[in-house]
């Protein structure tokens, strides 16, 4: 077997140079080396983990009335979805790092993209190398880690995965001036419908990650190997470029302004986030909004919004091609998918676009997980379970086969989803975990998948002394890190040397709570005792976050529970 893995080697380093063919080559090797895996209940269920940049939970299986995403809306029908999902810092690479490795961002020490977690906090274990580590082939396929320094460069492999992680050749044109303006000239804008013809390639970065993904599963089809497919689509990140005819769905008129369009008078400004990315943009730009407060015109505004539910339905057929393709494959019934998104996206409510705050509207993300002979029932060898729909075509409404409240966190999936495969579940972290290799900070959530909805009991006031235990009533942590107490030009997105203050927030079924502090990037040390500013929402009464009543409520109890939520 040495001598094989060596001839192995040799040929893939004679392949230098060769892309394709030395792809091949490793792929190759990845198959006929990778260990076995010990025995458990879900041994021989494969893996497809879908995750999507910048999701908020517009779907019709999350009851919007608006947005057409038939497919998703039918893996929802076969899946349990989780309603109450949040994300643990609302930005693509701290969000990604944290629900792959099990671990938060206070202990990944990444608030921003320019560190390696296994340099600069630890060498942490992550979801897919436990898999691979485990007899799994595992692959990526877009955007799944953040490219970059966070990920090394090379989207952690080859610690991660078995084969060298695939992006889209076009992937490199997203900020290019490829969106044409009235006057027939190109423009780097936000609002970016396109002619697919007209692009680089003919294409958009989407579309050949579908193609790839669809290579692959085709691949292990023939192989029949256990895999961790991991698929990252980048819409409906901005720039919001998708095919124009997608907006046939959305006629100007039918779309309205986000309920809550203002700054809220109570809105600490610290917790503001002013959309630097978006102002960038051509189009933007030529509106001279002012900084930091906008706002932006109503009709442009509408046109954000048309635009951003245009790439969710193409989103949509991209995943309903996929699952079909999974379908085609004969993998239904033996492959558990998981559908996520590293965070959400603001569409003008509280006067803020973009992700980078601790709101729901940033932090709440949808997720859902298909079992075969767990969340439906046994799936026959090639029976049909997604077959593609069009979202051009009028398609009855799925309701999702199961449904929770619960407050779940994404910094659990890593633990969810060994637990869904049979595999031994990683050790819950101690204290401190920076030298421990395998723990994970969230426990695994299998246990909601059939549990109860009834709701424990609180005190009037929303809160006690009794510390109740993650399991008796779910909370959601979710933080953001802030340069100054006011808004400033690196507000949404400040390098570690500048963060001055951490924004801690604390979601539970009944509110959302935050409190932000003084923080010292130099030793990663939160003052709790240094407190700049809070806010305090209950959602029966304020759904939205619009009005904070921390300073009009005796809220010690609060502070008293994060802290020792954050200290477990």
């Amino acid at each position: 077997m040495a001598a094989a893995a060596w001839l192995c080697l040799c040929r893939c380093l004679c392949l230098r140079g060769l892309p394709r063919r030395a792809f091949a080559c490793a792929f190759a090797c990845a198959f006929a080396f990778a260990p076995g895996a010990a025995a458990g209940p879900g041994d021989g269920m494969n893996v497809l983990f879908i995750v999507v940049d910048d999701l908020r939970p517009v779907l019709g299986c999350y009851g919007d009335k608006l947005v057409k995403s038939p497919n998703i809306d039918q893996l929802a029908s076969q899946s349990i979805v989780f309603s109450n999902a949040y994300a643990q810092q609302a930005v693509c690479a701290p969000s990604r790092v944290s629900f792959l490795t099990g671990r938060r961002p206070d202990t990944t020490r990444l608030y921003d993209f320019y560190s390696y977690w296994r340099v600069h906090a630890g060498n942490y274990s992550t979801m897919p190398q436990y898999f691979k580590e485990n007899g799994y082939v595992t692959m990526s396929v877009g955007k799944v880690f953040h490219p970059g320094v966070s990920s090394n460069y090379n989207d952690d492999y080859p610690y991660s995965w078995s084969i060298p992680p695939f992006h889209p050749s076009t992937e490199k044109y997203e900020n290019d001036k490829t969106c044409r303006g009235k006057d027939g000239k190109l423009y780097a804008n936000l609002v970016c419908p396109v002619d697919v013809t007209e692009m680089p390639g003919g294409t958009l970065p989407d579309i050949q990650s579908t193609e790839e993904a669809i290579r692959l599963l085709n691949v292990m089809k023939a192989n029949k190997q256990k895999f961790f497919l991991a698929v990252g689509y980048h819409k409906p990140h901005i720039p919001l470029r998708y095919p124009q005819e997608f907006l046939k769905l959305y006629p100007l008129e039918n779309i309205t302004l986000a309920p809550d369009p203002w700054v809220p008078e109570k809105l600490p400004s610290v917790a503001y986030n002013p959309w630097t990315d978006i102002r960038q943009r051509d189009d933007v730009k030529a509106l001279n909004v002012s900084f930091p407060y906008g706002p932006l015109a109503d009709d442009f505004q509408r046109q954000i919004r048309q635009s951003y539910y245009a790439a969710v339905s193409y989103l949509d057929t991209q995943v309903g091609l996929l699952l079909n393709a999974l379908d085609d494959a004969g993998l239904s019934s033996r492959t558990i998918v998981v559908f996520t998104a590293d965070h959400g996206w603001s569409l003008g409510e509280h006067g803020e676009w973009a992700k980078y705050s601790n709101f729901d509207v940033a932090t709440r993300v949808p997720l859902m997980f298909y079992v075969p002979g767990m969340t439906t029932s046994s799936v026959r060898q090639g029976e049909r379970v997604f077959p593609y729909l069009d979202p051009f075509s009028r398609i009855l409404g799925f309701v999702p086969q199961g449904q929770s409240k619960k407050v779940v966190e994404l910094v659990s999936l890593f633990s969810t989803l060994a637990e869904l495969a049979g595999l031994q579940v990683p050790p819950a972290c101690p204290e401190t975990s920076f030298h421990v290799a395998l723990c994970t900070e969230g426990a695994s959530i299998v246990r909601y998948f059939n549990a109860s909805e009834e709701k424990v009991e609180e005190e009037k006031n929303g809160c006690d002394d009794s510390y109740r235990r993650f399991n008796e009533e779910p909370v959601a942590f979710s933080q953001y890190p802030r340069p100054a107490d006011t808004p400033q030009w690196n507000s949404d997105k400040p390098k570690l040397k500048d963060i001055r203050i951490m924004g801690y927030s604390m979601r539970t079924i009944d509110y959302r709570y935050t409190v932000w502090v003084r923080f010292y990037p130099n030793n990663f040390r939160a003052d709790f005792e240094d407190v700049h500013a809070g806010e305090l929402y209950m959602v029966e009464t304020d759904p939205n976050q619009d009005y904070n009543i921390y300073n009009n409520t005796s809220h010690g109890c609060f502070f008293k529970k994060l802290l020792g939520f954050l200290k477990h």
